[in-house]
């Protein structure tokens, strides 16, 4: 025993005693009642409201509603509508102590309002926590997402999940600016080009509503005027949202709003910028500080204050499909904003789309386009080269080049840049028999053989390496290309034009903007930058790759991409020369030679109204293993005048491959049914398919296999 225990510290024979009644009365002292933080037991609830209505995040359809806590009194001043909160779910009934229910895990939640009392007959849990007192979630932006998940078949946590970014600490803490004051109407600058251009700005700027299909003209003023009309807003004292499909344009939109108005002015949403930035940005729309967004597809649910313009730039593009449940379209999510918030309407694109064109068609917006005498003012000079002419062409049988697609270049070299568009990144991302053009196939997956650069072939799905091909049809052994990719081109063109520098723009790596010298820039459809002074020349290769996708919108999307790139082409009074490898008698063809995108949506959408297809029709696609279907479309109940498409199989995913959103798994054999009703009816649809896919889910195990209910599907074959 050290000398400290010892009777000479002074403890004697009485310090056992002391320390037990030390003890017995520190236990006696705790089992005074005290509130837990986690469950809040013994705890006061707040005296007014005491009730919190929360949606849980949790994404599923079954639990798609809200749920009722009890708000403890310490958390009364916190637990305002639309704040984050953290509350216990899934504790059963009988986990009840003291008034309170307990037990389940903590789980992610809004606060969505406050309530005297409660539907709810049995004890209510309480508030775990309140995460931030920053209100993220107000009433407009909680109308919108169920909207949304009501168009779409879908739950509103994953609405939310979409529409109100994650929590950064570091953000909420730094205050935003104070609001600057409405800037002055802007003058209609290049706007006047437009027939009814000048009246859009000046309806803007007095507060009206104006709703508009815009057909841009080609060149790169379309940013400055989305700027022009987003000034005209703000200067009525309202806000506004331009959505575009990448960041390369949202930069655009962006330099232009700060040249016009100088910063300050607008926020600009897009994943690129960080967390931290981002939300920052975000939390200065949702305070006010700005009333001025542009962004990606993400940013069509900011929560801009006073909304008087929503726009949306390139509708047709895929970006602009979210790949997250349930897969909302900026273009639906926009005009549910204008219907709701009764704001002006702008979807703009140098092509036209069918929905856009039906727009103009019910009357619901109104054209905003220029005289085919401004049109043929800057629009290039286009020339095809058909079959017939390949055939005639001894060159375009021994190069990469037609001749007159040579020709073009090489004149275009003379004076600027040339843009060559490849539909196909890669090197030779297709392989076929050159006797009988049959597709070469890999002997173990009978998947698609590639060569990459120029060495072995291998095969695209499995990866195995194929050194002894041979046709099954004809039992050739030689192989051509299928088609060319972007690299593979960029290489031949070096060969060609060897004094010329060949730059390449594509998935890997985008370029942004090139110089005005003469130079070949092979660029795959999206990623064409933009030219100083604009292309000389622009050479639209492989079109048959384009026009030959077995899709409903396979000529819409060709001839968009089309005119993407040829937009970026000087005038034809400038020298300005487009040569389009295509056959020249299909309908996107002459459309582009004729530059009249909104013709061919117009045509686009007479064919689909006498077929029934969408846009005039509403459809969903079930897809799922044939017994799960089967079972699927045995339980739900369709609207009477809904029409069955189907079952047909959907193609095998192999391993090792990227699965897509909707896509079997790897070896399952899936299959699809395309479900259609007649316009007016798309709201029946949802409800039937939700409240099916709702009781699938809650029985759980009971059902035979995943079903995936997509509503207005991007790709219907």
């Amino acid at each position: 025993m050290s000398s400290e225990n010892g009777p000479e510290a002074g403890g004697g024979e009485g310090a056992p005693p002391e320390q037990l009644a030390l003890i017995r009365e520190t236990v006696r002292r705790a089992r005074e009642p005290r509130a837990k933080p986690r469950t809040w037991r013994g705890a006061a609830l707040a005296e007014e409201l005491p009730v919190a209505r929360v949606l849980v995040d949790k994404g599923v359809l079954h639990l798609d509603r809200y749920f009722d806590y009890a708000v403890p009194a310490e958390l009364d001043a916190d637990a305002q509508p639309g704040v984050r909160v953290r509350v216990r779910f899934g504790a059963g009934r009988g986990r009840v102590r003291e008034g309170r229910r307990e037990g389940g895990g903590l789980i992610d939640g809004f606060l969505v309002e406050r309530l005297a009392s409660s539907d709810y007959s049995g004890p209510l849990a309480a508030l775990a926590q309140v995460v931030s007192p920053e209100p993220v979630l107000g009433p407009e932006l909680l109308g919108l997402a169920r909207a949304v998940a009501d168009r779409y078949a879908g739950s509103l946590a994953d609405v939310l999940q979409l529409a109100v970014p994650p929590r950064n600490a570091r953000a909420e803490q730094r205050p935003s600016p104070a609001p600057l004051p409405p800037p002055p109407a802007p003058e209609a600058g290049s706007w006047t080009r437009y027939e009814r251009g000048a009246a859009f700005l000046e309806s803007l700027a007095s507060g009206g509503v104006p709703r508009a299909v815009w057909n841009a003209l080609p060149g790169p003023g379309w940013s400055e005027e989305l700027a022009r009309a987003v000034a005209a807003t703000l200067a009525s004292g309202r806000g506004a949202l331009v959505v575009v499909p990448d960041g390369r344009a949202a930069a655009r939109v962006d330099a232009a709003l700060t040249a016009l108005l100088g910063a300050g002015r607008h926020a600009l949403l897009q994943a690129d910028a960080g967390p931290e930035k981002r939300y920052r940005e975000w939390l200065g729309v949702r305070r006010g500080s700005v009333r001025a967004v542009v962004g990606t597809r993400a940013a069509m649910f900011a929560p801009v204050r006073d909304l008087g313009l929503v726009a949306l730039w390139d509708d047709g593009d895929d970006s602009h499909s979210e790949q997250h449940a349930p897969q909302p379209h900026a273009r639906e999510v926009l005009l549910l904003r204008a219907a709701q918030d009764r704001c002006g309407f702008l979807m703009g694109g140098w092509s036209c789309t069918v929905e856009g064109a039906q727009l103009v068609e019910s009357g619901w917006a109104r054209p905003l386009v220029a005289a085919r005498e401004q049109v043929r003012q800057v629009a290039p000079l286009v020339r095809t080269v058909g079959d017939q002419d390949l055939a005639r062409d001894e060159a375009a049988r021994a190069a990469r080049l037609p001749t007159l697609a040579w020709q073009a270049a090489r004149e275009g070299l003379r004076h600027g840049p040339v843009l060559v568009q490849v539909p196909r990144r890669g090197y030779v991302p297709r392989m076929a028999c050159a006797q009988c053009r049959a597709a070469a196939r890999c002997r173990h997956c009978s998947g698609p053989l590639e060569a990459r650069d120029g060495g072995a072939l291998w095969c695209g799905w499995c990866g195995r390496e194929e050194s002894a091909w041979h046709c099954p049809e004809c039992g050739s052994y030689r192989l051509r290309a299928q088609v060319v990719g972007a690299r593979r081109t960029a290489e031949e063109l070096g060969r060609a034009f060897p004094a010329v520098p060949v730059r390449t723009s594509g998935r890997e790596h985008v370029l942004d903007t090139v110089p005005g010298a003469p130079a070949l820039v092979v660029s795959t459809p999206g990623a064409e930058p933009v030219a100083e002074g604009g292309y000389a020349a622009a050479l639209l290769l492989d079109g048959w790759a384009v026009l030959g996708r077995p899709d409903l919108r396979a000529g819409e999307d060709a001839l968009r991409r089309w005119i993407a790139a040829a937009a970026l082409v000087r005038p034809q009074g400038e020298g300005g020369t487009v040569v389009v490898v295509a056959e020249p008698t299909l309908r996107p063809v002459q459309a582009l030679v004729r530059w009249d995108p909104v013709g061919h949506a117009l045509r686009e959408l007479a064919e689909r109204a006498e077929l029934g297809f969408p846009p005039v029709s509403r459809m969903a696609s079930v897809a799922g293993t044939g017994e799960a279907v089967a079972a699927f479309l045995g339980a739900v109940e369709l609207p009477a005048e809904a029409e069955v498409l189907g079952p047909v199989p959907l193609p095998v995913t192999p391993p090792g491959r990227p699965r897509r959103p909707g896509a079997p798994p790897a070896g399952e054999h899936w299959e699809r049914v395309l479900v259609r009703v007649p316009p007016g009816r798309g709201a029946a649809l949802a409800g039937a398919l939700k409240a099916a896919q709702a009781a699938r889910t809650a029985r759980g195990a009971e059902e035979p296999g995943r079903v995936w209910v997509r509503v207005d599907p991007a790709d219907i074959g």
